[in-house]
């Protein structure tokens, strides 16, 4: 028997073919693309769960349940139909990211130390000055979840990241100060963002509405949220569904020079852990 299947396996891979590698890599690399699009946002959720319902309903047929399999089956019929309504908005979003050809576009900003130092220093000036002066403000980085659905819900910036700008958004009574920024890479994606609050009901009731954002987005995503408070001056991070309050300039420079360059989230979680245990 383990000499038939070893046959079979050498006699797949004689008859491909190198248009069948090409044809194969092009469907990975869609596939890959498309999940890149909708990481982050209601529709990788959505896409589990169908993967999952097809998978029950495949094992019920296999089982021969032919009841479960008659209801799973009629039910993605009529639920495709339902899901195009309801997901309008994304597919709306994914067809203009089509239109854009930026799916297949490997242009990407180049970094390096030279890059991130500027960066890190734009952000200590502006969280440093905004804390002297008691300015709220609460800066998201964007890392492997995307954050499209927050980022809709603001005025889009697409500039690169310095002191005054980030001063500017957050000086009060202007129109994006009440809002997240959120920054990817060394671009302010968005400003004036709408983040969802914190589920955590054991928070201390000082706790403000932009800590309970900062802390909301980070239960939901793998992004680092910088907080200042308009109350204190005080300036905060959440990481992980976690709060740590009140660091210094020295500890924030820390943390950016992680969150720049450290390759992994695991090291910047273990670091930072370890850093406000001791």
């Amino acid at each position: 028997m383990g000499c038939g299947l070893v046959e079979h396996i050498k006699l797949i891979f004689t008859n491909i073919k190198i248009l069948d590698i090409v044809d194969i890599g092009l469907v990975t690399y869609v596939f890959y693309k498309v999940f890149m699009l909708i990481r982050g946002t209601r529709a990788k959720q959505l896409v589990k769960g169908i993967v999952l319902l097809l998978i029950i309903t495949q094992l019920a047929e296999w089982s021969q349940l032919n009841t479960i399999n008659w209801i799973l089956a009629n039910t993605l019929q009529v639920g495709f139909i339902a899901l195009v309504i309801v997901f309008q908005p994304e597919l709306r979003r994914a067809l203009e990211y089509l239109g854009r050809t930026s799916m297949f576009s490997f242009e990407n900003i180049e970094k390096n130390a030279t890059n991130s130092d500027k960066v890190i220093k734009e952000i200590i000036s502006a969280c440093a000055s905004l804390s002297r002066q008691k300015i709220g403000a609460l800066i998201v980085f964007e890392q492997k979840t995307g954050l499209d659905d927050m980022v809709d819900t603001g005025t889009t910036i697409g500039g690169y990241i310095s002191s005054g700008l980030l001063i500017n958004i957050f000086i009060p009574n202007t129109p994006l100060h009440d809002g997240a920024v959120i920054i990817e890479d060394y671009k302010i994606k968005a400003a004036g963002c709408f983040l969802p609050l914190t589920e955590n009901k054991f928070l201390s009731k000082d706790i403000g509405t932009r800590h309970r954002a900062a802390l909301g987005i980070t239960e939901c995503s793998d992004s680092i949220a910088l907080i200042v408070s308009e109350e204190t001056g005080y300036i905060s991070y959440a990481v992980d569904g976690r709060l740590y309050r009140n660091i210094e300039v020295e500890e924030l420079e820390k943390i950016l020079s992680d969150l720049y360059k450290t390759e992994t989230k695991e090291n910047l979680i273990g670091k930072w852990r370890h850093r406000n245990e001791n």
